[in-house]
């Protein structure tokens, strides 16, 4: 244990120093910690299984696993992937190259779509958050086109990162222009125009914070009329044809950009447009190619993270076939190194947090009976998903794979499950959400509340320790996977998620005076935060409220379960939650994460947090002039 003197101090720091001290971060990481250590453990042992199988040291007659397999050895193999060259490109170049208007283009758009080609627009079919009742029908969605840029506040003339960057990005893809056969004056002519459409609709993008407000991205629009913004670029009978048949609105996420749309689109902007589609698609797909193009195609993403080094071969091939393959990767993950009996156990424990959930709800002072009632009311309609989804998707089952020796490559086959993936989706237009799909797979090292669904989700992976483990004390598990366990349920009482009924749809359940009550308390949360210090920058708190709010309930709701265990050892509790948040990551990193991130720096969610709470001033013996006080009157309690 850490000298006390120390964790009245700097909590965080205590608990975490000697570890911080002495930990290296891997050159193709840009992070190392908590959870990153467990990623690599998963990495590992799937890896290691996956050789075996490779070598028929490991048997697995799974059809779905063999055609992973399948594709995984294909992204390995380096050698067919250098002898290709850049001939696998070369035809998406050629389509984008072959268009010459908007009007064309719009001809061509449900093509354009279902591979993947660069629009100025994306389109999506999604859960309508509006549709009242248990059953949910998909409907369709649309954002503005992505940008160069991670975040449109890098755009902003005092921003220093955004030149830096673009710059790198201007080196990276005017370089892989030429890998690809252009010469340099075209590249240069290229990336000017890609940088100069980029720019034009940067004004119009939303940025983090803005898309962090889930009840501001659903603006419905006539469907006729959403085709009107869109000017000369013709696109409604293309989007008849994709989804099967007219909808009869869209669900605009960023008004402003398609309220705009036509002077970011027009006959002057389309040269400009066309050279923005071919660096996209030259920057997205060379990643597939051979070794060179491999390297150079993840400079800007490297500088971004601070990452030193690219990863290697074996575990870019790895991660890519795992990316595509998720479900049956995770299927694997989870009934070899989880089971049906931790699947229970892991259930039965979400569910006491539930009731223990339930007891807060019902003993709370700051909400009226009603709306109290109702907000039981969508805790006991919550569904748990844990562990690993008791059924595949069927669009894993669609995935076939054309390898080395029937002439497939690497980057057609990545092409080819686009498609299928996407046509899979657009097929969902009109019908009912499906509750039981899962959005993260069983090996991933997280876990996930859904507001539309109304459901709590602990995939396999983040079930181990520090966050839980049968050989830690109850205290250390309810510091660490009960406080996640409770996270993830107050979302559904966070600013975002409280907007949702218990069907999952936005749908008003408080009364004013508890819903001004409420956003008090959402304020008082967002100042606590809002201004710290952290990387060179400062925390905005706006962007990481529902977070925050949610590790409070988390935490909150931790310490109830924890003391009704009889004899809860508190220093062991609090001291496996900042545990839980070590991490070292780079400069870049941090500094990235702190403008686009919803989630605090893992220090300050350590630090920050619990100094709310009466117990860790008692447990700790924090007294006023210690670097962890925080007067009573201060501390934020909603959950």
């Amino acid at each position: 244990m850490a000298d006390k003197t120390k964790l009245r101090n700097d909590f965080y720091d205590a608990v975490n120093g000697e570890w911080l001290e002495t930990a290296v971060i891997p050159g193709d990481h840009s992070s190392t910690g908590g959870f990153m250590d467990l990623v690599d453990d998963v990495d590992e042992k799937l890896m290691s299984d996956f050789a075996d199988m490779k070598s028929g040291k490991l048997v697995n007659e799974d059809p779905l696993m063999k055609e992973f397999l399948k594709f995984y050895e294909l992204a390995a193999d380096f050698k067919k992937r250098d002898q290709d060259g850049a001939a696998p490109l070369k035809p998406y170049i050629d389509k984008v190259e072959a268009v010459s208007s908007f009007e064309e283009l719009s001809k061509q758009f449900k093509e354009w779509s279902v591979e993947g080609l660069p629009t100025p627009f994306d389109i999506g079919v999604q859960p309508d958050l509006k549709s009242q009742g248990k059953t949910k029908l998909n409907v369709l969605w649309a954002e503005g086109g992505g940008l160069i840029l991670p975040d449109k506040t890098y755009y902003d003339k005092d921003n220093q990162a955004g030149p830096q960057l673009l710059a790198v990005f201007t080196q990276m893809v005017e370089k892989l222009l030429t890998m690809v056969g252009k010469s340099e004056d075209e590249a240069k002519k290229m990336v000017a125009d890609a940088k100069q459409f980029d720019a034009s609709m940067a004004p119009f993008k939303k940025n983090s914070e803005e898309m962090s407000d889930v009840a501001n991205l659903y603006n419905p629009v006539e469907f006729d009329e959403f085709v009107k913004q869109l000017g000369e670029f013709k696109i409604g009978d293309a989007v008849v044809e994709l989804l099967g048949e007219k909808p009869k609105q869209v669900i605009v996420t960023e008004p402003k950009f398609f309220e705009n749309f036509t002077k970011m689109v027009n006959k002057e902007t389309f040269p400009a447009f066309k050279n923005w589609a071919i660096v996209n698609v030259v920057r997205h797909l060379a990643t597939y190619l051979g070794e060179d193009f491999r390297q150079v195609a993840g400079t800007y993403s490297r500088t971004l993270s601070g990452q030193k080094a690219a990863m290697k071969q074996e575990k870019s091939a790895f991660y890519l076939a795992r990316r595509i393959f998720s479900q049956v990767v995770g299927d694997y993950y989870g009934k070899k190194y989880f089971g049906e009996k931790a699947k229970q156990d892991v259930h039965d424990m979400v569910v006491a947090m539930t009731g223990v959930y339930k007891q807060k709800l019902q003993n709370n002072t700051w909400l009226s009976k009603a709306t109290r009632e109702k907000a039981v009311v969508k805790l006991s309609a919550m569904d748990i998903h844990v562990g690993y989804p008791d059924k595949m998707e069927d669009v894993f089952k669609k995935l076939h794979t054309t390898t080395a020796a029937e002439g497939g490559s690497l980057l057609e086959n990545i092409q080819a499950f686009s498609k299928v993936f996407t046509e899979d989706e657009l097929s969902k237009f009109n019908q009912p959400v499906d509750k039981e799909k899962w959005e993260m797979s069983a090996d991933t090292v997280n876990a996930y509340y859904s507001p539309e669904g109304n459901l709590i989700c602990f995939p396999a992976a983040i079930l181990q320790a520090p966050f839980y483990s049968l050989k830690q004390t109850a205290s250390q598990n309810y510091g660490g996977i009960g406080a996640v366990m409770a996270h993830e349920i107050s979302h559904a009482f966070d600013p975002n998620g409280a907007l949702f009924d218990e069907n999952g749809s936005l749908n008003n359940w408080w009364t004013d005076d508890d819903m001004k009550e409420f956003k008090k308390r959402s304020q008082a949360m967002i100042d606590e935060f809002d201004g710290l210090p952290y990387a060179g920058g400062k925390v905005n708190g706006k962007l990481v409220v529902t977070e925050n709010v949610a590790d409070d309930g988390g935490l909150s709701c931790a310490l109830g379960a924890a003391k009704l265990t009889g004899d809860p050892d508190l220093e062991e509790f609090f001291v496996n939650w900042a545990t839980v948040w070590r991490s070292k990551a780079t400069k870049e990193r941090k500094q990235l994460l702190l403008s686009i991130d919803v989630h605090a720096p893992d220090k300050l969610r350590a630090n920050v947090q619990v100094k709310n709470f009466d117990e860790f001033y008692e447990t700790f013996n924090v007294q006023p002039g210690d670097g962890m006080y925080l007067a009573p009157e201060k501390r934020v309690q909603i959950w």
